[in-house]
């Protein structure tokens, strides 16, 4: 019993072989009971038609009974081996696939994500066959981002632990001197690191989808001065001219303010930081009816083609030579886009090529209240 409770293709077999067997007695049952009432009845009719027929009813009753027995005899076992060769045939089939998931499921936990199961047909089957390799190929996914975080942080922290190493071995040995200027380099390497872990706890909420919004309806002009504000004095010491060119009136979207003004911070400085002394950004805004378009254009290092899929993954540089030791942790603009999609709309970039500048579109509808995002 233990090996039928634990094996599918023996529960298959059994099943079918009980649905024989009540359906067997089912028709011995009606012929043991019911065939011969019936037979003496029509028996009867023909004695009416034809005359006494005598003590021929009960030897024909007896007669009949048997040969009705004889038939359910043979059909049911006729029905059984039937059903032997046609479960065995069945079961194979449906037992084949859900043992190579079986198989499958097993490789996948011991870390091989690249495994796969056959797919063929159209029925549930195939379709629990195409959920398990889109289960897998999710899993991979995730075990490659996993493996490819895990390399980033370790390089993004190698650098300021590195130079904190560094001018502490130099205080030790005597050679940099315990003076101010030294205690702010290792100061701004730890401000590094505590704006590195602040990111980063930030992409994990917004990654698992625990992003706490606050929403109301706010003009578009509110959060964009906001940040355009607190950055100028930045635009100003670089040498980069930063202008806006925000129409009179702009619908109102039902926003999280002070969210949106993180993005709006996380666009302009990364425009900042790609763009050279003397060049320009210029933040725009208009009305497309159903949505509110932001734009942030810049005439910096421009983006290649083969790179705009990528901007927005965590630590993705386009230029991979260069360092961060002026700029952000690297995940300001995926933070932003899990920010902005939140708010049930889409952030997108754009780029005529490498020194030819970059644009980066926010596109926020009017009111997620009627498009029934939950925030």
């Amino acid at each position: 019993m233990k090996a039928i409770r634990r094996h599918l293709g023996w529960k298959l077999f059994f099943s079918y072989m009980i649905i024989i067997v009540v359906g067997v007695v089912s028709l011995a049952v009606v012929a043991e009971f019911i065939t011969p009432s019936a037979f003496e009845r029509h028996m009867a009719n023909m004695a009416i038609m034809g005359g006494n027929m005598g003590g021929m009813t009960a030897d024909l009753t007896d007669s009949f009974q048997r040969a009705v027995n004889e038939i359910l005899l043979v059909a049911a076992t006729l029905a059984i081996s039937t059903a032997v060769i046609v479960s065995t045939f069945v079961t194979r089939r449906i037992v084949k696939p859900v043992r190579e998931m079986q198989e499958a499921s097993r490789h996948i936990a011991d870390g091989h994500y690249e495994e796969r199961v056959q797919i063929s047909g159209e029925d549930e089957l195939a379709e629990l066959g195409q959920s398990f390799n889109q289960m897998a190929h999710n899993l991979a996914q995730t075990e490659t981002r996993r493996r490819q975080l895990i390399g980033d942080v370790a390089h993004e922290l190698r650098t300021p632990l590195g130079s904190i190493k560094s001018v502490m071995e130099g205080l030790q040995d005597g050679v940099l001197a315990a003076e101010p200027a030294t205690f702010q380099s290792v100061e701004r390497e730890v401000n590094r690191l505590q704006r590195l872990v602040h990111d980063l706890e930030a992409l994990s909420k917004a990654e698992a989808g625990q992003i706490i919004l606050e929403p109301e309806l706010v003009s578009p002009a509110s959060f964009i001065d906001t940040a355009v504000e607190r950055l100028m004095p930045q635009f100003n010491g670089k040498g980069v001219e930063l202008h806006t060119g925000l129409p009179d009136r702009l619908p109102e979207v039902w926003v999280d303010q002070e969210r949106m003004t993180q993005v709006m911070l996380n666009l302009l400085g990364n425009a900042l930081q790609h763009t050279l002394a003397e060049g320009q950004v210029l933040v725009s805004a208009w009305d497309n009816s159903d949505n509110v378009t932001i734009t942030v254009e810049d005439t910096g290092t421009g983006i290649p083609e083969e790179s705009l899929p990528h901007v927005f993954e965590r630590f993705y540089r386009v230029d991979k030579s260069r360092s961060r030791t002026g700029g952000g942790s690297g995940i300001g603009l995926t933070i932003s886009r899990h920010i902005v999609e939140a708010h049930g709309g889409r952030l997108s970039a754009a780029s005529p090529g490498p020194g030819k500048g970059s644009t980066f579109s926010n596109i926020l509808p009017i009111d997620t209240r009627s498009s029934g995002i939950t925030l």
